[in-house]
């Protein structure tokens, strides 16, 4: 039955409303909604929250999966990340559909009642849980986990008393509401609302902490303390999804990092000797303050901000070098040097150019991407760009965009999962580099060069090797007649830079605008609210650019179209009616990216307009978020198709025999000649598990594996010729 529908596409902290006459969204889609909502009203957790996504999902695909011949679960019967969840069977349903909804609507409801019970917004959120689920027809007083008379509520009970379960022992320290417990900060809170010299104690290349009178956080809730602690800072140990064990490394910085992926070290600041700017960690640095300067609607350059103009950037040639980062990036005039593209695939005509100014443009990309007040997290971010591509009158459900078309729940359990592995295995990458490297934020770096002097010129005065590079019409030294000189030149031969002038001359979001012009180096800020100003964790890597990079890359595999559905994604931006914390743009647009990885990059680029990130943070964060992404789709692959069952006959010239399949702890090999074989056990990940070589009829011990699928490869000693069989142990 065709019903009218009110859509609510959340970007960030804003959205977009349609009205559409469609089919029902699926109950996963539902579910994804609630928990979508949930995340807006909780604290700003990224790495909590892309956990919650990808939990949610993994019981999501399950509940289909299990009533699938041609799919395998993840959790539900198997052995994931250490924890066994046992599952006794149960019989196949007369109508399978109202089963999995049964199944996956009890299973859902379960974890997030669990996992938003101490939510700042509870109360709400909660009841709309139970909304959800009454409305569904089901019963919340129904809690037996005993689904031995077939009973799919009580399965999905099940299901989530063991994700739950799993999840107090996932080292994310969950029972104990994901405290830090091993890290301390390096250097003492900056005072933003005290602009004299803090820098005695600073160690620059270490991360800062920062206190307000009154810190709100991104989903606009009030933080008890008003010096955050870092968040997350031992996530690299939380259990992943697609991580590889090859790929971590443990290192101790004052406690054990989990490191998967290192990028190595960022650049750390030098004892420049003249010309500070060839120091890269200066370079770095200076570029957001130059790139602040651009947020005064006043200035009326304009810029092409269609798919015909930006984007299209090769990944394969990404910077490595400093002189590459130097090439890569627009120091004066933002931006980077993507080329756009030529035409639209779909329509095969050229973009619409389409001219904006500079400064609204750089607003509100800072904005949009921030997830700010009311946010869903960077991952649920994406979640909600999924969500649009799936709702586009133009996306055709085919996986990869090959076979049949699949119904809407199925594109729906498989896309999130592959999207929520990805998210997970992201904040888990990133956090461990955020952990270990500790690295400084913008808002200090800057403000303690500034507090240094100049590091350009030993001749002119403030000369310190610590100090802000000179650069004319953006970082300048004042001097006596110069309006920031003071009453008493007091601040004679101290930095000014040319920037966004701050929240300090905010009264009224509504109506007032800060503006840009000459401040004071050390009265510097983020082009965020003030009461935020910057996340409270490291800055290296970039969490937007590794979150976004991995969605993006599982967009386009998922898929199988690196472009939007018609070629363009669009987002409609409302004159004077966008901007939170001070009034704009100046006049209405539309944000458009041909494909996801152009809408990935702009994300990243709105993090050094917006203050947040140096470049340095970002095009590590896009390398390893496109490993990310990739190595999640391929996983979920795995799981979406179950492998060819074994075979009897290989290229060996011989008949091999594997016994008894499924095994438990002994395995038996039966080679029909008397000659040897080596074999390797893959899991399902495909880590190494075991290897040896073994002669026909030899029994192997197998008590140390662990239940699950594996891939056992037998290689002939003489030949070296290879087959592969599929095996399971109970």
């Amino acid at each position: 039955m065709l019903k009218h529908y009110f859509f609510l596409f959340f970007i960030g902290s804003f959205f977009i409303c349609v009205t559409k006459v469609s089919a029902q969204h699926s109950i996963a889609r539902d579910w994804n909604e609630q928990l979508l909502g949930a995340i807006r009203a909780d604290f700003a957790r990224p790495t909590v929250h892309a956990r919650n996504l990808f939990h949610t999902s993994v019981l999501m695909y399950d509940s289909w999966a299990i009533f699938d011949d041609n799919a395998e679960t993840v959790f539900l019967g198997k052995t994931f990340g250490g924890y066994t969840c046992a599952f006794n069977g149960i019989q196949n349903p007369d109508n399978i559909e109202e089963a999995r909804a049964e199944l996956m609507s009890y299973a859902v409801f379960r974890l997030l009642n669990h996992r938003f019970a101490n939510s700042p917004g509870s109360t709400n959120t909660l009841n709309a849980f139970n909304v959800q689920f009454t409305q569904d027809g089901y019963d919340p007083s129904f809690t037996s986990t005993d689904y031995s008379s077939n009973s799919f509520a009580a399965l999905g009970n099940y299901l989530a008393e063991q994700m739950i379960n799993f999840g107090l022992q996932d080292y994310s320290n969950e029972a104990n509401s994901y405290q830090n417990q091993y890290y301390t900060p390096e250097n003492d809170p900056l005072i933003l609302d005290i602009y004299e010299d803090q820098n005695n104690l600073v160690n620059p290349n270490a991360w800062q902490p920062l206190a307000f009178d009154v810190f709100v956080d991104q989903s606009g809730n009030p933080f008890p303390l008003n010096t955050p602690q870092f968040l997350s800072p031992e996530w690299g140990q939380v259990t992943p999804y697609c991580l590889k064990a090859q790929d971590m490394e443990i290192l101790n910085d004052g406690f054990d990092c989990y490191v998967y992926k290192n990028p190595g070290p960022p650049e750390f600041i030098q004892n420049s000797t003249s010309n500070g700017i060839e120091d890269p960690y200066k370079w770095h640095f200076a570029l957001v303050a130059a790139w602040s300067s651009h947020m005064d609607p006043n200035d009326p350059t304009l810029i092409d901000i269609s798919p015909g103009a930006l984007g299209n950037y090769d990944s394969q040639n990404f910077p490595e070098t400093f002189l590459e980062y130097q090439n890569f990036y627009d120091f004066f005039n933002g931006g980077d040097a993507s080329t756009g593209h030529a035409t639209n695939p779909v329509t095969g005509q050229p973009y619409q150019t389409q001219l904006v100014k500079r400064a609204d443009y750089a607003r509100v990309l800072a904005e949009f991407w921030a997830d700010g007040p009311d946010s869903e997290t960077p991952p649920g971010h994406w979640f909600t760009l999924l969500n649009y591509v799936s709702d586009h009158n133009l996306t055709v459900k085919k996986i990869e965009g090959q076979g049949e078309v699949v119904n809407d729940l199925e594109w729906d359990v498989k896309a999130y999962l592959t999207l929520g592995g990805a998210m997970h295995d992201a904040a888990i990458a990133t956090w461990g580099i955020k952990g270990y490297y500790d690295y400084i934020r913008p808002i200090s770096a800057i403000r303690y060069m500034a507090g240094k002097g100049q590091s350009t010129d030993p001749n002119l005065p403030s000369f310190d090797p610590h100090g802000l590079p000179l650069i004319p019409g953006h970082i300048e030294l004042i001097y006596a007649g110069d309006p920031l000189a003071g009453t008493n030149n007091e601040h004679v031969g101290k930095i000014k830079i040319y920037a966004w002038k701050g929240p300090d001359f905010i009264q009224n979001p509504d109506t007032d605008v800060a503006g840009v012009d000459w401040i004071l180096g050390t009265h510097w800020w983020s082009y965020q609210r003030g009461t935020f100003v910057t996340p409270p964790f490291a800055g290296y890597l970039s969490g937007h650019s590794t979150f976004s990079r991995a969605a993006a890359e599982v967009l386009t595999l998922f898929t199988g179209d690196a472009f939007f559905p018609g070629g363009m994604g669009t987002f409609d931006v409302v004159q004077n009616d966008f901007l939170v914390f001070e009034e704009g743009p100046s006049e209405s647009f539309t944000l458009q990216w041909a494909t996801y990885r152009d809408a990935s990059d702009q994300t990243s680029l709105s993090r050094i307009w917006g203050g947040i990130h140096p470049p340095i943070d970002d095009i590590r964060g896009r390398q390893i978020g496109a490993e990310i992404g990739t190595e999640a789709f391929e996983l979920s692959k795995t799981y979406f198709n179950k492998p060819e069952e074994t075979v009897e006959e290989d290229n060996l010239n011989t008949s091999i025999v594997v016994y008894p399949v499924p095994f438990n702890n002994r395995l038996t090999i039966k080679l029909k000649a008397d000659n040897s074989s080596e074999i390797s056990f893959f899991n399902i990940r495909g880590e190494l598990v075991m290897t040896k070589t073994v002669v026909s009829g030899e029994q192997i011990n197998t008590q140390h594996i662990s239940s699950g699928v594996y891939f056992l490869r037998l290689t002939d000693v003489v030949t070296q010729e290879s087959i592969i069989k599929k095996v399971v142990k109970l």
